[in-house]
């Protein structure tokens, strides 16, 4: 029996693939000898890249490059076991965490830093970069990342802009000249991970919907929105391309629209790109059984997070899924109409949420072991049920004379059809086998009674 365990990381407490061994454990509790394939799995945001070099066997790569305010930060980013892929994340060098509260102003935070971490992937000869966005202290429109990588942004005098440049300088912005650009980026596959389709401007843009988080006061919202435009309306002038408007062109502060004008991007759900990435299709193929999981499973896990990608790549294969959640919320059961077959809760009743850390991976493998044992008496419930319809199929038949041969059941030679169950280990049986036995052992009850009707007719 081949199961697969591909969860989401548990925030703040266990890697993906410290989730998938902590069940792998407590599901070889009950099925000892089975095939466990762990896929570590993750929605494109905070984790995506531990959990894709975990899921594939790459590597860690470490840079120092420039964070949001200017400061040197050390970052990192994945490089796949492929050894053509880059994952990475924008909050790494570009997120909220990195700058103070009390600092915090998306006038000035730029993403040059993400930029660089793509082109020292560039530089390693990958073939694909996947973007994770999200978590950003920026609004700059993706125009630092540009910088970055050798676009030139020209000022009214016709002097290049130097500095990395923040949503507040993109005003000062009168032309675009891509001549400098990386020449690496051409030859590069570029895949967005982004859950959010916010356009870059307006009052769903990436100015109004996230600014305030970012330190923006609604003066500076209405600032940061109108360079954005004016940002827009230059890359539509010099380039042709039109990014107000796109579908994620809002989401990491304007970052999805530079990516949009600048690269090949293509934009992406995110657990869409790391099903991809891990492969996971391929892995589902013979599989029995598939458990994923997350820190906390309510109704929105059907929509969008791991849960429902794995439970998306399942159903392709007809493989059944639960998902095992740190806790569940009170509409967890709305991920049934949504291709989740069950789900169960670690955590075995209602606690601090640090005892639940302190013991999760306890608390992980016994939630295994559990739906293991649920599993395994359903598949007795199942063979237990084949066996009584077999029994009652058996009784109705006419008896035989005692000089007439033994009943063959489904062809087997020497097994006569008896009253009562065979004891008999223990075994799946599925639907359409259980259905075909049964009928196998009306034809048998048949043929006895026209056998008993040759013999004796009738006068």
């Amino acid at each position: 029996m081949k199961i697969v365990i591909a969860p989401d990381s548990f925030k703040e407490n266990l890697t993906s693939l410290e989730v998938a061994s902590e069940l792998e454990a407590g599901l070889r509790r009950v099925w000892p000898d089975a095939e466990y394939v762990k896929v570590p799995m993750a929605d494109g945001g905070e984790g995506t890249v531990q959990s894709l070099v975990d899921a594939t066997g790459g590597r860690i790569v470490k840079c120092a490059v420039t964070g949001p305010l200017g400061q040197k930060v050390l970052a990192s980013y994945g490089l796949l076991g492929d050894g053509r892929t880059a994952v990475v994340e924008m909050a790494e060098a570009s997120g909220l965490p990195l700058v103070p509260k009390a600092e915090r102003d998306p006038l000035r935070a730029s993403t040059f830093g993400t930029g660089e971490l793509v082109a020292d992937a560039i530089h390693r000869g990958v073939e694909e970069v996947i973007i994770g966005l999200g978590g950003s202290a920026t609004n700059d429109g993706g125009a630092g990342f540009a910088q970055a990588l050798g676009v030139r942004f020209i000022d009214k005098d016709g002097a290049p802009i130097t500095e990395p440049l923040g949503g507040g300088g993109l005003e000062n912005v009168a032309s675009v000249d891509t001549r400098w650009i990386n020449p690496g980026l051409a030859r590069v596959k570029v895949s967005v991970a982004c859950d959010v389709t916010n356009p870059l401007t307006g009052e769903k843009g990436a100015s109004a919907v996230y600014g305030p988080q970012k330190g923006a006061t609604p003066e500076m919202v209405q600032v940061l929105d109108r360079n954005l435009a004016h940002f827009a309306a230059i890359i539509k002038r010099d380039l042709n391309i039109d990014i107000a408007d796109r579908p994620g062109a809002g989401a990491g502060g304007g970052l999805g629209a530079g990516l949009l004008a600048f690269t090949d991007a293509t934009m992406k759900r995110g657990v869409e790109v790391v099903v991809a990435a891990t492969n996971l299709d391929e892995h589902m193929k013979g599989a029995s059984l598939a458990l994923t999981g997350e820190g906390r499973v309510d109704f929105q896990t059907a929509f969008g997070k791991t849960p429902s990608g794995v439970a998306a790549s399942a159903r392709r294969h007809g493989v059944p899924v639960v998902a095992i959640g740190g806790g569940l919320a009170d509409d967890a059961s709305g991920v049934f109409q949504h291709g989740i077959d069950a789900i169960e809760s670690a955590t075995p009743n209602a606690m601090p949420l640090d005892v639940a850390i302190k013991k999760s991976r306890q608390y992980l493998q016994d939630a295994a072991e559990r739906v293991a044992r649920l599993i395994m008496m359903g598949q007795r419930m199942a063979a237990s049920a084949g066996q009584s319809a077999s029994v009652a199929t058996v009784a109705a038949a006419p008896p035989a004379d005692t000089d007439t041969a033994p009943a063959y059941v489904n062809g087997s030679a020497g097994a006569p059809l008896l009253a009562h169950p065979i004891a008999q280990r223990n075994k799946p049986v599925k639907r359409f086998l259980r259905a075909k036995r049964v009928q196998g052992l009306t034809r048998a009850a048949v043929e006895l009674s026209q056998r008993r009707r040759q013999r004796h007719p009738t006068t």
